[in-house]
């Protein structure tokens, strides 16, 4: 049996902060791991940012709720689910994504926990340290074909861990350095999908 193991902000979904940057108008909050690779690095700087503006968990939810799934990505995510089992690797926090992950047909997701108290975000969980590749690792002894689909440096190991890896939409720098497989909208993705599954 196969498993794609795909990242989720910016394969399926806006990246969330992204987002929540442009309600805000706090371009630093732009910044994601195209741009930082160090994750922590990168969530210290985001909660620190809340916490001077007084944002809280209320106002992450309320940008979420307005958020809508990347066009094609509910169709694609139907199509590979016909085809293989489907597994959302991601260092998003499940406090927030579940709303978009309702509109994605639920499909199973590894992710991380926030740290809340009284509205205020105070920390964050990583659920392992490293915990893309640690997953493909472990479907792999558990005997499971792997695929990987990802857009960013902190994809890297996984991608490169699985017996498959493909680039999405992930910038022409990484396209350039990396030897993997690359497309750029849903149908070039099958195209590369389909000799595999």
């Amino acid at each position: 049996m196969k498993i794609v193991c795909l990242d989720l902000e910016g394969v399926l979904l806006p990246e969330f902060w992204q987002e929540f940057a442009k309600e805000t108008k706090i371009e630093q909050l732009m910044l994601t791991t195209r741009d930082i690779p160090d994750y922590a690095k990168l969530m210290d700087m985001r909660l620190k940012i809340l916490d001077e503006n007084n944002y809280g968990i209320k106002e992450v939810n309320a940008v979420v709720e307005k958020m809508q799934p990347l066009e094609g990505a509910v169709e694609f995510i139907n199509w590979l689910k016909e085809r293989a089992q489907v597994v959302i690797l991601t260092g998003t926090f499940y406090e927030y994504i579940m709303p978009l992950m309702r509109k994605l047909g639920n499909p199973f997701m590894c992710a991380n926990t926030l740290v809340i108290e009284n509205n205020k975000i105070v920390g964050y969980n990583f659920r392992e340290s490293d915990g893309k590749i640690e997953m493909i690792n472990r479907f792999k002894e558990a005997g499971f074909e792997t695929i990987a689909i990802g857009d960013s440096f902190n994809d890297l190991k996984m991608l490169h861990g699985a017996k498959n890896g493909i680039l999405f939409r992930a910038k022409e720098e990484l396209v350039k350095s990396e030897k993997l497989p690359s497309a750029k909208t849903y149908e070039e993705l099958k195209t590369l999908l389909t000799p595999l599954l």
